[in-house]
């Protein structure tokens, strides 16, 4: 759910980025961060514990346009991307307006992507949430490996409701705003259409 701040004129709106571990996630949060004008965005914050290096979420506002004359900030979060960390995900989901689900291009992933793609339609349900009704974007990364399957393929698994979907390579930024706009978009229609 949109949070709209009537003092600031803003509605808020929260992209999480989902996918299993080392995908590229934070990798994508990186490189929007990297290549956002500093007025336009806060601080990236970053959690982390002493046993794995990927329990963490990144938040970065992004404004992008105005609706009805608020503004509109985008706050992107990542999820740690190990099953074992399923309490975290959870609690990063609530209140969220869109997903972009980051999928690891590689055939030996793609059980991993099944599994995270799973956890991600039981964890909103949890919620009240429905994936296929949200504002959702899959992104395939990695395109630049070699062990990286076809897209037909990688459609065929991870996308059966047929959303829109980006190739990218996180690590070079290719389709990296690609897959952001898309899902800013799909939030801002929900958000027009009064959801």
């Amino acid at each position: 759910m949109s949070f709209i701040n009537y003092a600031s004129r803003e509605i808020n709106c929260k992209i999480v980025y989902y996918g299993p571990g080392l995908c590229g996630k934070t990798t994508n949060l990186q490189f929007i961060y990297q290549r956002t004008a500093p007025d336009a965005k806060g601080k990236m914050i970053s959690l982390a514990t002493e046993t794995e290096r990927t329990l963490f979420f990144d938040f970065l506002p992004l404004s992008l346009g105005e609706i009805r004359g608020f503004k509109t900030r985008f706050h992107l979060y990542t999820v740690p991307g190990q099953v074992f960390y399923d309490a975290s995900r959870k609690l990063i989901l609530k209140g969220v307006d869109g997903v972009v689900f980051v999928a690891d291009s590689q055939e030996e992933r793609i059980d991993a992507n099944i599994e995270s793609l799973e956890n991600l339609r039981i964890n909103l349900k949890e919620q009240g949430y429905d994936l296929d009704k949200l504002p959702y974007i899959v992104q395939y990364n990695k395109r630049d490996l070699p062990g990286a399957m076809s897209v037909d393929e990688l459609h065929d698994e991870l996308n059966p409701t047929n959303v829109p979907e980006f190739e990218a390579c996180a690590t070079t930024g290719e389709g990296v705003f690609e897959t952001l706009k898309a899902v800013a978009k799909l939030i801002l229609i929900d958000l027009k259409k009064g959801k």
